[in-house]
């Protein structure tokens, strides 16, 4: 056996499944043509890989059931969805209210308090949610 076929042994089973990348695909063809001691080993590969493929593996009988009760949606309790939706507001209106503390305000150049949020942040899209927590701002933030 040469040193050249110990590092094509180890892509035979890739070769077989279509895993080699083209130059490694190119470089054991060319092998597989010069070398009759690969060839065998290839067949032997091919031979055992059709073997275990015409295997048949038998799932445990209360598999398919077992999966399908854990994929059933579980009864929520009121308080449950309660307390989740308590959760989701209180989120909001202190994710509203610290987000009013990172982007102070800055009274309008033309005296009049005009909120120009936009134009100064300008990396918000009009309407999205980032324009709305920057320009809402309470009267003693505002100046008014």
């Amino acid at each position: 056996m040469k040193t050249a076929c110990n590092g094509m042994r180890e892509r035979l089973s890739a070769w077989l499944d279509g895993e080699l990348a083209e130059e490694e695909r190119r470089e054991t063809a060319a092998h597989l043509e010069d070398c009759a001691e690969c060839r065998r080993e290839l067949a032997l590969l091919e031979r055992l890989d059709a073997a275990l493929g015409g295997l048949e593996a038998p799932a445990p009988a209360r598999l398919a059931a077992g999966v399908l009760d854990r994929l059933r949606p579980r009864r929520r309790y009121g308080w449950q969805s309660l307390a989740m939706a308590a959760s989701l507001v209180l989120g909001i209106a202190l994710g509203g209210t610290l987000a009013r503390d990172f982007y102070p305000y800055q009274a309008a150049s033309n005296g009049n308090g005009e909120v120009l949020a936009l134009e100064e942040f300008h990396d918000f899209p009009q309407g999205s949610l980032g324009a709305v927590m920057v320009s809402y701002q309470t009267e003693e933030t505002n100046g008014l």
